[in-house]
């Protein structure tokens, strides 16, 4: 199959305080969708670590070795982000995922992998652990790709989170492109649309805040009018896809109506877009996702999605809600990258 996964039963030994949402069980259900993947005949492998020289692409060696200081030990780095005596090995083992989904599509052993993580890393910066992060997960993915020879890498975030630190990462970078589309305002802060990169990475920063509770139809609009006109128009080599399922409309932390049929209409929006730029060549990492009974339903819904033989057309679901949240988004996204890309509105 045209599929791969990565996982691994060891994310569940990343642990966290009793009731903290990013909770050892969310690998469990990694690990459940994976084995069904593996019943029907699809591939799984198992992660290896990341090398530190895959690291020091995207983050800073002093901070390496802070958060390597912290193994056997435990350990609050700020408000919400702990570290238990065997963190650093299993977030080495997390961003060796992503590493190794690009390493397989790149190579052309397989046309998609998911890589089914913990702890989720796109609020990780290069100095920093926040947000349940340690390791940049999806931008380590991105450097290693174009260290295997990608000329353009196009990363596409729909967390309900702002990807804080993938955008701090590669801002002035004009390799990557980086799209989030996410709840704003709301954790971390970042995330306006006026946010565009920096130097020569202008333009190729893209972010798309909607307000809260936006549904299925808001975010229909905003993929038809901003996100895959931008990758079309960026003709990447790689499409790397940031796969938070914490806007679902169950989701305990998010504010967001999603369904999980969204999740697989977004998934096959960027399958195509793929298709058409990059010969289908695309990866996609988990980031959160907090309702267990959610992220499952979502990650099967990817699973299918990824692991079809053909993609799927218009799968949005329809929707009774007004989009007014996305064409918002939309309005402030077009003034703000009006000189870089011609949007669809």
């Amino acid at each position: 199959m045209s599929l791969i996964l990565i996982s691994s039963g060891r994310f569940a030994e990343h642990q966290t305080p009793p009731g903290h949402p990013e909770c050892s069980e969310r690998a469990e259900v990694m690990e459940v969708v994976a084995n069904e993947w593996r019943d029907q005949g699809g591939e799984v492998v198992a992660p290896r670590e990341v090398t530190r020289e895959q690291l020091a692409r995207v983050h800073d060696d002093e901070y390496i070795r802070r958060i390597a200081q912290t193994a056997g030990s435990a350990v609050a780095l700020d408000l919400d982000t702990y570290a238990s005596p065997e963190t650093y090995e299993i977030a080495r083992l997390a961003a060796g995922a992503a590493v190794d989904a690009v390493e397989r599509v790149i190579g052309g052993r397989h046309q998609r992998a998911l890589a089914l993580v913990r702890p989720p890393g796109h609020h990780a910066e290069r100095g920093r652990a926040m947000g349940f992060c340690f390791f940049n997960n999806v931008a380590v993915a991105a450097s290693h790709a174009r260290h295997l020879g990608a000329e353009r890498v196009a990363i596409v975030d729909f967390d309900v989170h702002h990807g804080n630190g993938t955008q701090e990462i590669f801002e002035d970078d004009p390799s990557v492109l980086y799209v989030s589309v996410h709840q704003y305002p709301f954790y971390p802060g970042t995330g306006a649309a006026a946010e565009i990169g920096a130097g020569r990475g202008q333009g190729l920063t893209v972010n798309v805040p909607l307000e809260v509770g936006a549904a299925d139809e808001d975010y229909r609009l905003v993929f038809a009018q901003v996100i895959l006109p931008v990758v079309r128009q960026f003709r990447p080599d790689l499409v790397l896809v940031s796969a938070g399922f914490d806007a679902h409309e169950r989701d305990p932390l998010g504010g967001m109506r999603v369904t999980t049929a969204a999740f697989a209409a977004m998934t096959a929006d960027l399958r195509a877009a793929a298709d058409e730029c990059c010969a289908g060549r695309l990866a996609a990492v988990t980031e959160g996702g907090y309702d267990l009974h959610a992220v499952a339903e979502s990650l099967r819904a990817v699973v299918s999605v990824l692991g079809a033989k053909a993609s799927k057309a218009n799968l949005w679901p329809g929707c009774s809600i007004l989009p007014s949240r996305g064409e918002a988004a939309v309005a402030a996204t077009e003034l703000a990258l009006a000189p870089y890309w011609t949007l669809q509105t």
